[in-house]
């Protein structure tokens, strides 16, 4: 983030004082914003601090929670692993033609290969939360039972 922040403001500086922006910023950005996205979604599906609608789920208890809990980790794992093989024929192609940035020329495959990396990372905590290698996380231990307005009166 501070690298993509540094680029725009290196951006708007020269555009402002030199009438000329830097013409790397928009590609350069933009891969770095997709990795940091995809090379984040592991680690977030690790410490279970997605976004949670639990309307449903704090209902259950018991045997239908943890039933609840195993569906959402099928149909997560069913999710992840149908995108890792969409993007690995995108990746492929990438690579086989040394496709590059239309501006700055930078090979593209090599920030591709976050995508497929990072889904297959996420596929595998899911399959361990699934399969009991890694616990459970409960809503409550999620942080699901707190507001938006902690330490509100």
């Amino acid at each position: 983030m501070i690298a993509i922040t540094g680029i725009i403001v290196t951006s708007v500086l020269m555009r402002k004082f030199a009438n000329s922006p830097l013409h790397i910023t928009e590609e350069v950005v933009g891969l770095l914003l997709s990795v940091s996205l995809f090379l984040g979604l592991p680690m977030v599906t690790l410490r279970a601090k997605h976004v949670r609608v639990a309307l449903l789920a704090d209902f259950l208890k018991g045997r239908l929670h943890s039933a609840m809990q195993i569906a959402a980790l099928l149909v997560g794992c069913a999710f992840f692993f149908w995108l890792i093989i969409e993007t690995i024929p995108w990746f492929e192609f990438a690579f086989k033609r040394s496709l590059k940035t239309e501006t700055s020329r930078i090979l593209l495959y090599p920030w591709m290969a976050a995508m497929p990396l990072a889904l297959a990372l996420t596929a595998l905590i899911l399959l361990a939360r699934l399969t009991g290698l890694l616990d459970r996380v409960d809503d409550s231990e999620a942080g699901a039972d707190q507001s938006f307005t902690d330490g509100a009166p």
